[in-house]
């Protein structure tokens, strides 16, 4: 079953003769559970393209259905809140709000939508990612891979349709890209998980089920490394 499917998707900045397309007319689909590189040079367009498929950024046309809801007919409100319950986004620079704890950093989503926090789901989440220790810390108590952490447990938490991440590994060394990689990894296979990463690291693509080559803002290759 496809849980997210990209219909002529475009996206111009500016206007005239200074006008850039981003994103040049980009259709794919993904299956449920599946994992999915998008790799490309900077400038390519592969963070633009994240981002229309996170419902930040509107298109200049084309579709996006995650779950089969057509995300830019919705209005700004519902967006968001479609996006804080399907969407688990993962960023390089951690974005947590530095004066919460890991406690309420990775239950925010759910706290914002008053919903009750699962406890037995957050405890497996927590164990998971080896933060029993950390929950009462601010985030500039702990370490670079200790905040990744805290930043997929924030997206894992109201159990998205899809988890994206953006170069989830770029600011963090080799032993930390490769601890955060195997977690993606694991919550993919384990819980079935469509995971979608956004890289240059070429290492990194050859991890996933299949791998989506962007050049100049169109789709140059689509692989399948594991059936």
């Amino acid at each position: 079953m496809d849980i997210l499917q990209i219909k002529n998707l475009s996206k111009v900045y500016g206007k005239g003769d200074t006008a850039v397309k981003a994103l040049d007319d980009v259709s794919f689909s993904v299956k449920k559970g599946e994992f999915v590189v998008i790799i490309g040079p900077s400038g390519s367009g592969k963070s633009t393209l994240l981002h229309q498929l996170g419902g930040v950024d509107r298109p200049t046309s084309g579709k996006v259905l995650v779950d089969n809801t057509d995300i830019y007919q919705l209005d700004e409100s519902q967006l968001a809140i479609f996006r804080r319950r399907q969407i688990g986004l993962i960023y390089q620079f951690y974005n947590l709000i530095p004066i919460l704890t890991v406690e309420e950093n990775m239950t925010l989503p759910l706290l914002l939508d008053e919903h009750k926090v699962d406890q037995k789901q957050f405890d497996e989440i927590v164990g998971i990612l080896g933060l029993q220790n950390r929950l009462t810390h601010l985030p500039n108590q702990l370490s670079g891979g200790q905040q990744q952490r805290v930043s997929i447990g924030r997206a894992l938490i109201s159990n998205p349709a899809i988890m994206l991440a953006d170069e989830p590994t770029g600011n963090l060394d080799s032993k930390n890209s490769g601890e955060i990689m195997e977690l993606l990894k694991m919550f993919n296979k384990t819980y079935n998980q469509t995971l979608i990463v956004i890289t240059h690291d070429e290492r990194i693509a050859l991890q996933a089920d299949r791998v989506i080559s962007i050049e100049d803002g169109k789709i140059a290759k689509d692989e399948v490394i594991r059936p």
